[in-house]
C-alpha cells in the first residue's frame, strides 16, 4: 500500500510512502436539508438504541414492528451490525440524542457480553443467541468464528475506544477492555495454515470444511487493513498483495454509464456490487485520497455508487418507483425477502 490507511484516529501504517492533507469542501446546506439530515441520523440511531436486544445490547439480526417473529429470532443477535450500532451511539453522544453517561452505560453492556460470549481463536460468530451468548449457527457448518463480520464489529469497537480512551477513569478502563479484545483476535489463526490469503470461516466441529478464502473485490477490504495492523497477530504483506488482490487480477476496468471501475468486483463485473460493497469496511476507513497499486478508492467507490444511481434512473427493467430520488441497491430485506440487490441480474425490485 502506498500511504496510510487511517482508521477512526488510530493510525494503521502499511507502508511508509508519507500522508496527503485532505482537502475540505465547505458546502453550505439549507435548513430543510440539515433537519433531513438529522431525521435520518436520529432514526438510524433508534434503531440501534430502541431496538437493541437488551441483555446484550447489540443490534438485532432483524426488528419487526409487529413483534412477531416466526422463526423465534427475536433474540438473535449479530456481530457485524453490532459493530455498526457501536458506532451509531458515538454519533447519538456527538448529536445529543444521548447523553455520554448514557453511552458509555450501553456500551459498558456490550462489552460484558462480548468478554463471555463464544469466540473462535479470538473471532466471533455472525450470530449470537443474546440472551445466553451462545453461538446461532448461519448456516449447518458455520457455526464457528466469522472473520468478516468480527472485522465490522472490530472497526466500530475501534473507534469507540479512541472516543472514550482520554476521558475518565470509568471510560479509560471501557477503552482498555476494548483494547484486550482486539488484541485477541488471532488473524494469523486464519490464514489456515499460513496461505497467504484469509479465510472468512472457522468451525470447532467442521475445521475449514467452508473452504471460503476472501478474495477481492467486495465488501471485506477493512479485514485485510485490521490484519496487516494487528498488534498481536498480524499477516505479512502477501496476504493482502497474493490474497485479497489476487496477484494483481484485482484490477479491471469496465465502464457502464460513462463511471469507470478499476476493480473487478467478484460476480458482478458489469455494473459493480451491491452499494454496501462500498460501505461497510468505509464505515471506519476513510476512503479519501486512498490509494494503493490497484485502485484509487474514492474513486471507485464514487463511480460504483453512480453506475447504482444511472441505473436506478434508466431503470432497464421498469421497476414502479425507480427514479432520481429513488434509487441505491444494497443488500435488504424486501417483499421478495432477503436479497444482494444490484444493478443487471440481481435487481429484483424492491
Amino acid at each position: 500500500m502506498k500511504k496510510y490507511f487511517l482508521f477512526a484516529t488510530t493510525v494503521f501504517l502499511l507502508s511508509c510512502a508519507g500522508t496527503k492533507k485532505l482537502a475540505k469542501d465547505v458546502i453550505k446546506f439549507s435548513k430543510e436539508d440539515e433537519q433531513m439530515f438529522t431525521d435520518v441520523q436520529r432514526t438510524t440511531f433508534q434503531y440501534f438504541w430502541d431496538g437493541a436486544e437488551p441483555n446484550s445490547g447489540l443490534a438485532r439480526e432483524r426488528v419487526h414492528m409487529d413483534n412477531v417473529y416466526p422463526e423465534n429470532d427475536k433474540m438473535i443477535v449479530t456481530s457485524g451490525g453490532g459493530g455498526f450500532g457501536v458506532m451509531a451511539i458515538l454519533v447519538g453522544i456527538e448529536r445529543g440524542f444521548i447523553t455520554r453517561e448514557q453511552g458509555v452505560e450501553r456500551m459498558e453492556r456490550i462489552i460484558k457480553f462480548l468478554e463471555t460470549a463464544d469466540r473462535f481463536h479470538g473471532a466471533w460468530p455472525h450470530w449470537w443467541n443474546g440472551e445466553t451468548g451462545k453461538v446461532k449457527p448461519f448456516s449447518k457448518k458455520d457455526n464457528g468464528g466469522d472473520l468478516v463480520e468480527t472485522s465490522f464489529m472490530l472497526q466500530g469497537l475501534l473507534c469507540v475506544r479512541q472516543y472514550f480512551k482520554d476521558g475518565n477513569g470509568r471510560e479509560k478502563s471501557l477503552a482498555a477492555r476494548i483494547d484486550k479484545l482486539w488484541r485477541e483476535v488471532e488473524f494469523d489463526w486464519y490464514r489456515n495454515g499460513n496461505k497467504n490469503v484469509l479465510y472468512w470461516h472457522w468451525s470447532p466441529n467442521y475445521g475449514w470444511e467452508m473452504n471460503f478464502a476472501v478474495t477481492g473485490y467486495n465488501e471485506c477490504l477493512i479485514m485485510y487493513i485490521l490484519a496487516a495492523s494487528s498488534p498481536t497477530h498480524g499477516v505479512p504483506a502477501e496476504v493482502y498483495h497474493q490474497g485479497w488482490a489476487r496477484n494483481g487480477k484485482i484490477k479491471d476496468t469496465v465502464t457502464a454509464y460513462g463511471h469507470t471501475l478499476t476493480l473487478s468486483h467478484n460476480g458482478a463485473p458489469k455494473y459493480g456490487g451491491p452499494l454496501f460493497w462500498s460501505h461497510y469496511s468505509y464505515l471506519g476507513l476513510d476512503p479519501r485520497g486512498l490509494k494503493d497499486r490497484y485502485a484509487d478508492y474514492w474513486e471507485n467507490n464514487r463511480n460504483h455508487t453512480l453506475i447504482n444511481h444511472d441505473w436506478c434512473v434508466d431503470n432497464p427493467k421498469g421497476y414502479k418507483g425507480y427514479g432520481p430520488d429513488n434509487w441505491g441497491l444494497t443488500a435488504s430485506y424486501s417483499v421478495r425477502f432477503y436479497a444482494a440487490h444490484a444493478p443487471g441480474d440481481e435487481d429484483k425490485g424492491v
